[in-house]
């Protein structure tokens, strides 16, 4: 009975503290499409995901323009008109359906969202910054710092 107990308990905050993995819906590239650090052409291109790759769609900016996407171990930005969803066991047009099918809106935040996934990477506009002996500092892309 404890063990039982233990397992619904771990359980239970396994689903409270994973919101993320939650809300995340299944999804499809409608062709070759460009993954970018951010809700716009002007952002670097991560990588190319091939026609008809799954995704995990994380959310969106209002109206279903930009969609925080991830891919094969990348996260990154994609443009919800080369989405399409899985809804009811049939593959859709993600922004005609983008509300049935439960993703969320969310805001982009260039620096947090940077500072999150995109540190060291070769093309981030900043290196990292380290400040004094035990402290690790990152710059985002329009100069704020963040410091852990």
């Amino acid at each position: 009975m404890r063990h039982r107990s233990l397992f619904a308990l771990s359980a239970f905050l396994f689903v409270m503290l994973t919101p993320g993995l939650a809300s995340a819906a299944a999804g499809y590239t409608t062709g070759n499409v460009n993954m970018r650090a951010g809700p716009s052409t002007a952002n670097p291109v991560i990588t190319t995901i091939p026609a008809g790759a799954p995704v995990q769609i994380a959310g969106c900016l209002a109206g279903w323009s930009w969609c925080d996407t991830i891919y094969a171990g990348y996260r990154g930005w994609v443009a919800g008109a080369y989405l399409n969803a899985a809804w009811q066991g049939k593959v859709v047009p993600f922004v005609a359906y983008a509300p049935h099918v439960g993703v969320p809106v969310v805001v982009y935040n260039a620096d947090a969202y940077w500072n999150r996934y995109y540190v060291g990477k070769p093309w981030h506009p900043r290196a990292r910054v380290v400040v004094g002996p035990n402290h690790a500092c990152v710059r985002g892309p329009f100069g704020n710092v963040a410091c852990r």
